[in-house]
């Protein structure tokens, strides 16, 4: 006889409900990576979870000549291998395959395009769906411009339906390509119909910081200048650029990490209340926090910025070559793995608060987290003696990998004596919750689908991130500050810990 299994009680209200309207999903660069890691996992656990709508349908559509059936056995073997849900229910997966397809498409054919649209043509008519369309740009960011002018020439922005079209981060690599971008996708489709995704923002913990500060009345209050004394910001992977040395090489940590996902965390924890989570307030706050930064300019530049290099070294146990001995880096290359930035929010909650960003390969541990410190008491009650183990206190939101948040306070030492020691309380969304946090392209892809748009990234707020990020790249490329080495498997240069130190502060040791 088969048991029941208990339901677990900490998960009640975990699912999300919300069911998309019947739409097609057409995945440009379906063969590739991102689409066989990430998209189609996505679609298989939305699948399982009952989220898709009937006569929901993905259209594979990239320059590989592949059959339907061949598409399917791609698929289905990418979802085998990449899902976070295990094992794979059979059932759900039969269903979601039976609903892909496949195009064979070059960006630079027109003839393909119409081709294209003759299949989802054909599968409104099948599935009974009123032209609703999504157009997902699975594909390196220079072919972004190419496909949305196809679409047009081919008639495929309009119509019956909504029309919709998804690109991924970075958008552009500077204010100006990002501005052409920008000029391009509103030529073909309204801004509100262009879905920017930084998939950092559909993770649950990111998502927790607009949570635990606006959601809880104890927090807010001390949300600003009069009790915290900084924020660090750190975006730390163990791995290095893995085969991606030519775009990498071109790009760097500064724009790779901090032009987006560093300052999409920036405002996160820096933002207004907004009047209501919906995508015009959040997005509206987002934009008025970068747009408040300091810009830094001149030798602003040189005393509030680092950039660094990894050289060999040793990283959980393995050795490993330095950045300029990976494929495709030349070998004189000044491109920095590191960055590390110190920025001031000049509004009324934070004036004077330092938020210090660092990102960086080749360090010892994967790990991304924001550490809001406060301030010391003001006086010291207890004595220095007493207090001399007390650090101070800080609320540190950890994003992953293991996702969570810890308040550390000073508690007494159950001694005969009055001694004070820092402690921490710790939550963890594994143990609190007992179910695995959902992956951020699942939240994002069913935002896509219902016409959600808060967790995506709006033009302005693109432009008010390369605006702050444009003139270091400048003085970067200049050769201001000095590119500095670290070791592989240290915590970067020296010079990042003398960023610090100059304001009598250190990062904090994850």
């Amino acid at each position: 006889m088969k048991v029941e299994e208990a339901p677990n009680p900490l998960a009640e209200g975990l699912h999300d409900y919300r069911i998309a309207v019947p739409a097609v999903m057409v995945i440009f660069g379906a063969t590739g990576d991102l689409s066989g890691r990430k998209l189609l996992p996505a679609l298989y656990n939305l699948a399982r979870q009952r989220s898709l709508p009937a006569g929901f349908a993905v259209v594979g559509a990239a320059m590989t000549e592949m059959s339907d059936g061949a598409f399917r056995k791609h698929a289905a073997q990418r979802i085998r291998q990449f899902s976070r849900t295990q094992p794979i229910d059979d059932r759900v997966l039969d269903a979601l395959l039976s609903s892909l397809h496949y195009v064979t498409v070059d960006f630079g054919r027109l003839e393909d395009f119409k081709a294209l649209g003759t299949k989802l043509d054909e599968l409104d008519a099948a599935n009974h769906v009123p032209g609703n369309r999504i157009f997902y740009c699975a594909t390196p960011p220079p072919t972004y411009q190419t496909i949305a002018v196809q679409l047009q020439a081919a008639g495929l922005n309009k119509g019956e339906g909504f029309h919709r079209i998804v690109v991924e981060k970075p958008f552009g690599s500077d204010l100006q390509s990002a501005r052409e971008l920008t000029q391009t996708l509103q030529k073909v489709f309204t801004e509100d119909s262009v879905y920017r995704i930084d998939h950092y923002l559909g993770k649950e913990t990111v998502q927790n910081i607009l949570a635990f500060r606006f959601a809880n009345s104890i927090f807010e209050p001390v949300w600003n200048s009069n009790l915290i004394d900084s924020v660090q910001i750190t975006v730390a992977e163990e791995i290095g650029i893995e085969n991606r040395g030519a775009y990498y090489d071109r790009a760097g940590a500064l724009r790779d990490i901090i032009q987006n996902h560093g300052l999409q965390l920036v405002t996160l924890t820096a933002m207004e209340p907004p009047l209501a989570f919906e995508s015009g307030a959040v997005r509206d706050e987002k934009v008025k926090v970068l747009r408040s930064i300091r810009p830094l300019i001149g030798e602003d530049i040189e005393q509030s910025t680092v950039r660094g290099q990894y050289t060999r070294g040793w990283v959980l146990g393995e050795q490993v070559g330095g950045y300029r001995e990976e494929k495709n880096v030349a070998p004189d290359s000044q491109t920095e793995t590191y960055a590390a930035l110190r920025l001031f929010v000049d509004n009324w909650r934070w004036a004077g608060v330092p938020f210090y960003i660092r990102a960086g390969k080749r360090l010892p541990k994967r790990i991304t987290e924001i550490r809001i410190q406060f301030k010391r008491p003001p006086h010291l009650t207890f004595g220095r003696d007493a207090m001399k183990e007390v650090d101070p206190n800080a609320i540190t939101l950890r994003i992953q990998p293991e996702e969570g948040i810890s308040l550390k306070f000073g508690a007494k030492v159950p001694s005969a004596g009055l001694r004070i020691r820092s402690v921490t309380m710790d939550f963890q969304y594994v143990t609190s919750f007992l179910v695995e946090a959902p992956e951020a392209y699942e939240r994002l892809l069913l935002d896509c689908m219902i016409g959600d748009p808060t967790l995506f990234t709006r033009a302005d707020e693109v432009e008010a991130a390369w605006t702050l990020v444009d003139p270091i790249e400048g003085a970067w490329r200049d050769g201001r500050p000095r590119l500095q080495t670290y070791a592989a498997g240290s915590w970067g240069p020296d010079a990042a810990a003398e960023l610090l130190k100059a304001d009598g502060r250190e990062w904090h040791r994850p």
